[in-house]
């Protein structure tokens, strides 16, 4: 004890300030250097955990990585303009893509529209003692337009419910009309039931219905000099069986209790 006195006393004579009361004295090691805790030799982060969990940790880093890279490349080769590998994979893209991560890049329209587009729709009709009449042509299009004209705040649907329906399906399907798996026959379950609530009263005795694009040239305008053909093309879709889903809901109560 009274060696460890002198020692003390010893120490507080070479100058050097004193520790204040309740510090820790580490005791330097053999060479020189003072003794660090274990944590602390070890570091931070990933190497602070046990090897295990490094792996998992690893992996699970590698995976997203591997993700996100996919997703950017997928995304990209959708908005991009055509080329060979869209050419040659875009179903693949189109599926990545579809319906989660859609993109529609057209604030600034680098082709604007040259062309009107209209939608139009007939349906066979079947009577009450069985006769069938098909009627003519009615330019949904059109009634969207008539509704919008002078209506300073048109609904969603009135503006864009048609041209989508329409975009839908026409990317959905071949030239021939051939869906493109589960998405072409969801389009046309789509189109089909957006005739039915078109038609009114009618949809009640429709038994198929039939749908057709009109696609005219905007004409030129008076003072220009171009002469734009405006002769209207017709892409007619196949007639479609109407089943009791494609129906309003009202027309549906009303059928039912008709038959009551």
């Amino acid at each position: 004890m009274d060696a460890y006195v002198e020692k003390g006393a010893a120490d507080a004579d070479d100058g050097r300030p004193t520790p204040p009361a309740g510090t820790v004295h580490q005791r330097p090691s053999g060479d020189g250097s003072e003794v660090r805790p274990a944590a602390e030799r070890a570091g931070g982060g990933i190497m602070a955990l046990s090897m295990p969990y490094q792996v998992v940790l690893a992996v699970a880093l590698a995976v997203v990585g591997v993700f996100a890279c996919v997703h950017l490349a997928m995304v990209f080769l959708h908005v991009a303009p055509s080329n060979t590998l869209t050419k040659r994979h875009g179903q693949a893209v189109d599926d990545w893509v579809y319906p989660e991560f859609e993109q529609n890049w057209k604030l600034f329209a680098p082709n604007p529209l040259q062309q009107n587009v209209s939608v139009e729709v007939r349906a066979e009709l079947v009577a009450a003692d069985g006769s069938r009449r098909t009627t003519g042509w009615i330019d949904l299009t059109a009634q969207d337009a008539e509704a919008i004209r002078h209506n300073p705040m048109p609904s969603h649907a009135q503006q864009n419910e048609l041209r989508r329906a329409v975009d839908f399906y026409l990317n959905s399907h071949s030239e021939d009309h051939t869906p493109n798996g589960m998405r072409g026959r969801l389009s046309e379950e789509y189109m089909r039931r957006i005739a039915m609530l078109r038609l009114g009263d009618r949809s009640g005795d429709a038994e198929r219905v039939q749908l057709r694009t009109v696609t005219r040239a905007v004409a030129a305008p008076a003072w220009g000099t171009e002469k734009n053909d405006t002769t209207p093309s017709y892409r007619d879709f196949p007639w479609w069986p109407v089943t009791d889903a494609d129906r309003p809901a009202g027309v549906d109560r009303s059928r039912t209790e008709a038959g009551r």
